[in-house]
C-alpha cells in the first residue's frame, strides 16, 4: 500500500463494480451507496435486474434513487427493509484497517444509517483510495444551520485537545451553502493527518450542532480495488 497517486481511470471503478455485482444473490435487499463509483455499481445491478435477478435496493441519496428506478431497479427504504444484506458504496479514502473516509458526495450521513443496517459492506475504488493514514482528504462533517460559526468553533477546540488544527472551509453550490438531502450543511476539515480516527470521531460525536462525520469506524467488509490488470480484495 501506498500514498503515491497512479492515473485517474473510470475503468478501474468498473472493474471494482463488476465484481461486487457478482456477489449480489436473488432475493438480497441492498444498500445503493453514492459516487460516481457507486453509480457503475448500480448501472451493472441494473442489467442484472433487467435479465431477471429479484432484488430491493435502499438509495442513500435522492441521485442514486433517480438513476435506480430509471433502471428499473426495485426501491425501498429503511422503513421497509430495516434490515439489509449488503451495502456496496464507494469512499474517499480506505487506510489498511479498513476505516473510511467518505461524504465527498455529500451524503454522508444516510450513507452511514444504510451501512450500520446492512450485514456486510463492500468498499469499492480504485488505487488512489487506499491511503497509510486518513486524513488528507478533506472530513465532510455535517452540521445544523442553526449556530454554524458556534459549531465550527467547538469543533476546533474539540480537535485541539486531540492536538489537531483543522482548516475549516463550508461547502458551498453555486455561491450558496451547500445543503444535504437533510437538509444540513457540511464543513470540509482539512487535517491533513488523522493518527486517531476513534479518538476524533468520540470528539465529533460530543460536539453539539454536529449531526455526523465522514469517518467510517467498523463498517466496512471488505474492499474491492480495480487496477489495471486484476482486482484486488482486502479483508478486515
Amino acid at each position: 500500500m501506498s500514498d503515491h497517486k497512479v492515473p485517474g481511470d473510470d475503468s478501474f471503478r468498473v472493474k471494482a463494480a463488476e465484481a461486487a455485482v457478482a456477489e449480489v444473490k436473488q432475493g438480497m435487499k441492498l444498500g445503493l451507496g453514492s459516487g460516481r463509483t457507486a453509480e457503475h455499481f448500480v448501472r451493472l445491478l441494473g442489467e442484472r435486474v433487467r435479465a431477471g435477478l429479484t432484488v430491493v435496493g435502499v438509495p442513500t441519496s435522492d441521485r442514486t434513487a433517480e438513476l435506480a428506478r430509471g433502471l428499473g431497479i426495485p426501491l425501498a427504504t429503511l422503513e421497509e427493509e430495516p434490515e439489509l444484506d449488503l451495502d456496496v458504496d464507494g469512499a474517499d479514502e480506505i487506510d489498511p484497517e479498513l476505516r473510511l473516509i467518505k461524504g465527498g458526495g455529500g451524503a454522508l450521513l444516510r450513507e452511514k444509517i444504510v451501512a450500520t443496517a446492512s450485514k456486510r459492506m463492500l468498499v469499492l475504488g480504485d488505487p488512489n483510495k487506499l491511503v497509510k493514514m486518513l486524513g488528507a482528504f478533506p472530513l465532510p462533517i455535517e452540521v445544523v444551520p442553526f449556530g454554524l460559526k458556534a459549531t465550527r468553533r467547538a469543533i476546533e477546540r474539540a480537535a485541539g485537545e486531540l492536538l489537531l488544527k483543522p482548516e475549516m472551509q463550508l461547502r458551498l453550490a453555486n455561491g450558496d451553502p451547500y445543503v444535504t438531502d437533510g437538509g444540513h450543511y457540511i464543513l470540509d476539515a482539512s487535517f491533513g493527518r488523522i493518527p486517531d480516527p476513534e479518538a476524533l470521531a468520540r470528539a465529533l460525536e460530543a460536539t453539539p450542532g454536529v449531526v455526523d462525520h465522514g469517518l467510517f469506524l467498523g463498517l466496512a467488509s471488505a474492499a474491492i480495488i480495480g487496477r489495471s490488470d486484476r482486482v484486488d480484495r482486502i479483508g478486515r
